[in-house]
């Protein structure tokens, strides 16, 4: 049962401040704890306990926004992570579960246990020996200048796979296959197959994205320049310099959780992401 709840909300939009009040009321009517993102709570009207995210461990944790808004909370949660029921208030929302008005009926589901947990792996991250915020999307890296080549190296297993040239190169989960990779042209990956893709950005030679499998340890070593923009799901950024930086990417012990109440992966794909707009028929 789920006793206490943390509300986490995009603070850039009217709408979602004033749902996360009526929300926060709502919970306490059915007896949660609410606890409120602190950056949110200095932009409600109503008063609320807040604290900062990595010091959040509620029972779940409701974000009410688009995939952004969910990508920050991961990021920055302290783990393991408590589920996650994400009202969509964003532009796609693809990893969102229900909309504003759907949220009093979900809550009530929620609270008796008429839901299903979607698990998704994580990447954990090394730079040069230090450890850096898992990704539940993806990791980026890219020279320190824009459109700038990075020449680097690819090891899988302590193996030389090849070397390439590009802008960036990024590796993403199957969570992340339907963001920024699918974006600069990398495969969907359905939420069961046990992979990661690396995926080019603007490579200088033909080199498409590369599926390896999830128990697989990848290390890309970026041979010049001496610098390297890790970039962690849009939000966390850290510039690596060294003589051979380099940076290794394995699967994560931690899972993020969404509470879903129907597998409806192929629904969020027809009608949020792939085919919106082509006037196909959807049940999502």
């Amino acid at each position: 049962m789920f006793k206490s709840v943390g509300l986490v909300a995009r603070y850039d939009k009217k709408e979602a401040i004033k749902l996360a009040e009526d929300l926060a009321e709502h919970l306490r009517e059915k007896g949660l704890d609410v606890y409120v993102e602190d950056t949110l709570a200095e932009k409600m009207s109503t008063r609320e306990k807040s604290i900062p995210l990595r010091r959040m461990k509620t029972d779940f944790i409701i974000t009410i926004g688009g995939d952004g808004t969910i990508l920050r909370t991961c990021v920055s949660i302290s783990k393991p992570e408590p589920p996650i029921l994400a009202i969509n208030m964003g532009i796609r929302g693809f990893l969102t579960e229900v909309e504003p008005k759907q949220v009093l009926t979900a809550i009530d589901k929620c609270l008796t246990g008429q839901y299903i947990i979607e698990k998704c792996m994580k990447l954990s991250i090394t730079a040069d020996g230090a450890e850096f915020p898992d990704a539940l999307n993806e990791v980026l890296i890219s020279a320190d200048e824009p459109a700038k080549l990075l020449y680097a190296r690819i090891i899988k297993n302590k193996k030389h796979v090849l070397d390439c040239q590009a802008d960036g190169l990024m590796i993403s989960t199957q969570t992340g296959s339907t963001g920024y990779s699918l974006s600069a042209g990398g495969p969907v990956l359905d939420p069961t197959v046990d992979a990661f893709v690396l995926t080019p950005v603007c490579a200088l030679s033909v080199l498409r994205s590369i599926v390896f499998p999830a128990d697989s340890s990848l290390k890309i070593e970026v041979l010049r320049p001496r610098k390297m923009l890790l970039v962690i799901d849009g939000h966390y950024r850290q510039l690596v310099s060294s003589k051979l930086p380099n940076m290794t990417v394995t699967r994560s012990k931690y899972e993020t959780s969404f509470i879903r109440f129907r597998k409806n992966f192929y629904n969020r794909l027809r009608s949020r992401l792939l085919f919106k707009g082509l006037g196909g028929k959807s049940d999502a």
